[in-house]
């Protein structure tokens, strides 16, 4: 009997052993969860603060936009030699948005 008892003894230690490792992998896992969702939100935040500053630039650009296409007196006529080329604008504030670009052709 006193096999046995060895035996048991054995397979509760064991058995408490690996309880203590897989409690211990859980909290690590839990604790590494943790960061990562803090980092996420951290991202989300961060992303909202730059949509904000992106709508900014477009109601800028709407407003200049605005006011190039009204005629204001006293400003020239526009010639024939005189045309704007619509560019591909980018996304105000990346340094890829342009306005307008005038080409000049010589006759």
């Amino acid at each position: 009997m006193s096999r046995t008892n060895d035996e048991d003894s054995f397979f509760v230690q064991e058995r408490d052993r690996l309880v203590s490792e897989i409690s211990s992998g859980f909290e690590e896992l839990l604790s590494l969860t943790n960061v990562l969702n803090r980092q996420v939100e951290e991202v989300f935040s961060m992303s909202a603060e730059y949509e904000t500053v992106a709508d900014l630039w477009h109601s800028f650009h709407q407003i200049v936009q605005d006011q190039d296409e009204a005629t204001t007196p006293g400003q020239p006529a526009e010639t024939e030699d005189d045309r704007t080329t619509p560019l591909p604008t980018g996304l105000p504030g990346t340094g890829t948005h342009i306005l307008t670009d005038q080409v000049k052709e010589t006759a």
